[in-house]
């Protein structure tokens, strides 16, 4: 049971959360291109226009990126937030804001809470031992760390600015610290249920975008080198193996869909292989423009969504392998812009002030709390880095670099970076936490002082 003073904070944390998002939500209105430049809204009101209609997965014109005919078939998008603007739109008719109200209400109170619950799991872990131990010597009160972490998630501007806005970003950041939550519970106890859990997390995350398919990879090499340090791999395995089968039970019917219209194998989306080849596309030189889409070459032979998908991802590598140099410096180039906190002409007032009011205060935080977490219980510290790494500051440290590396070496752009973000809120909350310690040691010595003299 979650303590009667925390309960009422967390109440007025989502309370807080809810009105600033919905407050948002009301500002941008029905205006599907607002804020400007966040355009794949427009792709998701279409698509839950189209499958609330009674069309399905297609557009009513010749569509980005492919610009197939009317009426062809699409895999590109995420086929769950897809169904959910269709759900909201059947319910309420084709009204943008009915869906930006929806969204800000249910992310408003699901990724504070995601945030309190990943925080909670990774100070009660067993295996944090060691930190918890530190900070508490170090006078933070511990059991506050998580409901400051949720407050945080209540007021960071990205994630407010994101949750009013139709895209993927708020249910799939929910989806992966749940999942991150799940993985650090499986370690601890490898049960089925948690790995049932943690398979419902995963098959969430991944329906909403599938670029999370690399990350689910090192979180199992994670489990696996976890439970192996416990002597539970035989448990671990077995619950692994229920995780998996959710996981492919929830992607299936959308591969057979796509093999039933495309005519070609397609686990997911078609949207990896346009990716890769704008990404990588001599256009941009060694200067990575994030907000320019390369122009579909003039020899890509028609075909479907699945084809072309394969064609371009060919077509991608190929550019990396035609000039390996010339891909390193590009895959460098987006690295300031992988983690802008910086106003920029180049983006809406909005943006900027969302940008800088979140990572571009919250970094410095962030960055504090993984060095604190890491003096207090990393490698050096631990008896081997083999039982640090098998415990959930590894796991959240691992996972940000991860993810941030993937982004970097294929599309960055900040939005890309906001589940590193919401993963280190944990680590904000432990630096925000140390520094009220400090202030007040240091006020109450200065008072100490004055009462002496």
């Amino acid at each position: 049971m979650i303590r009667s003073k925390t309960f009422q904070a967390l109440v007025l944390i989502l309370f807080v959360s809810v009105l600033l998002r919905g407050a948002v939500a009301i500002w941008l209105g029905n205006e599907v291109d607002a804020p400007p430049l966040l355009t794949d809204q427009r792709s998701y009101h279409a698509l839950g226009v189209r499958l609330s209609t009674g069309h399905g997965f297609s557009f009513d014109r010749p569509w980005y990126p492919f610009y197939l005919p009317a009426g062809s078939p699409t895999a590109h998008w995420s086929y769950l937030y897809s169904f959910f603007v269709a759900l909201v739109y059947t319910i309420f008719g084709p009204q943008v804001v009915a869906a930006r109200l929806v969204q800000a209400i249910l992310g408003g109170i699901l990724l504070p809470l995601a945030v309190y619950q990943l925080t909670r799991r990774t100070l009660g872990s067993p295996a944090s031992a060691q930190l918890l131990t530190g900070l508490r010597e170090r006078g933070l009160n511990t059991e506050a760390l998580p409901v400051v972490a949720a407050g945080v998630a209540a007021i960071y501007f990205y994630f407010v600015l994101y949750a009013a806005t139709l895209m993927t970003e708020t249910f799939f950041i929910t989806a992966l610290l749940w999942s991150l939550d799940r993985a650090i519970a499986l370690a601890d106890t490898p049960t089925l249920k948690n790995g049932l859990a943690l398979g419902a997390g995963l098959a969430a995350a991944t329906l909403l975008r599938q670029s999370v398919l690399p990350g689910i990879a090192v979180m199992v090499l994670w489990l696996l080198w976890a439970a192996w340090r416990a002597r539970r791999l035989r448990q671990a395995l077995g619950a692994l193996a229920v995780s998996g089968a959710v996981l492919v039970v929830a992607i299936a019917p959308f591969t057979l869909r796509n093999y039933r219209v495309f005519g070609e194998l397609l686990l997911l989306n078609s949207n990896a292989g346009y990716a890769m080849y704008s990404a990588q596309h001599p256009m941009h030189g060694t200067s990575f423009q994030a907000f320019e889409a390369a122009p579909l070459p003039v020899d890509l032979p028609a075909g479907n969504e699945a084809q072309l998908d394969k064609d371009l991802m060919k077509r991608g590598i190929a550019y990396v392998l035609a000039g390996p140099g010339r891909y390193l410096l590009l895959s460098l180039s987006r690295v300031p812009v992988y983690f802008e906190f910086w106003p920029s002409s180049d983006t809406s007032f909005i943006n900027n002030i969302g940008r800088v009011g979140s990572f571009g205060i919250f970094l410095p935080l962030m960055l504090y709390g993984m060095w604190l977490a890491l003096r207090l219980s990393g490698p050096g510290v631990t008896k081997g880095g083999g039982q640090f790494f098998a415990g959930p500051v590894a796991l959240l440290i691992g996972f940000m670099a991860f993810y941030s590396v993937l982004h970097i070496f294929t599309w960055a752009m900040p939005r890309y970076r906001l589940p590193v973000d919401a993963a280190a809120l944990p680590f904000a909350a432990i630096a925000l936490n140390d520094l009220v310690c400090w202030v007040t040691v240091r006020r109450k010595g200065k008072l100490d002082a004055q009462r002496s003299s």
